[in-house]
């Protein structure tokens, strides 16, 4: 385990760092990023419509392959204390409904996605950086949600 690892870097490093992924690939390929396009990028590929993996598919790659690789390294998750109230709310059952409900979860978030023509990362990152109305939009909407059911399930738990 390496003991860096065990905890997450600071907002102000992450952002940095992420913004100069925003800014090296506007720079060099000319291009926006965004979760979303690999996963495009992938179905496309499995169901004949594309010859090989774009670039994208390759950058959802090492999303997954980079938090996999953090923890091996760091020797868990982070989340040892589990996901707040869905581990408070499901108790000893979180083991057996976690997976599940992440996963539809996940597919929610997904479709959500790709119906908005883009996911929080593309919008956020790249789109409201470059000032298009259309991501200003969607971030300005994910954000609103994002308080709105914060401060719900505060009120709640």
């Amino acid at each position: 385990m390496i003991d860096a690892l065990a905890v997450r870097a600071p907002w102000y490093v992450v952002g940095v760092a992420l913004g100069l992924v925003v800014v090296a690939a506007l720079l060099t390929i000319n291009q926006r990023i965004g979760a979303v396009g690999g996963y495009s990028d992938i179905v496309d590929r499995l169901n004949g419509r594309s010859a090989g993996l774009g670039w994208r598919a390759w950058f959802l790659f090492g999303i997954i392959g980079g938090s996999a690789l953090f923890v091996m390294l760091g020797g868990g998750t982070g989340a040892q204390d589990g996901y707040g109230w869905l581990t408070r709310a499901l108790g000893d059952r979180f083991e057996l409904l976690a997976a599940p409900i992440l996963l539809l979860a996940g597919i929610l978030i997904g479709y959500g996605a790709k119906t908005a023509g883009g996911c929080t990362s593309g919008n956020g990152l790249c789109g409201s950086s470059l000032g298009s109305p259309a991501s200003l939009a969607a971030t300005a909407t994910f954000m609103a949600t994002a308080v709105a059911t914060t401060l719900a399930l505060s009120l709640v738990a």
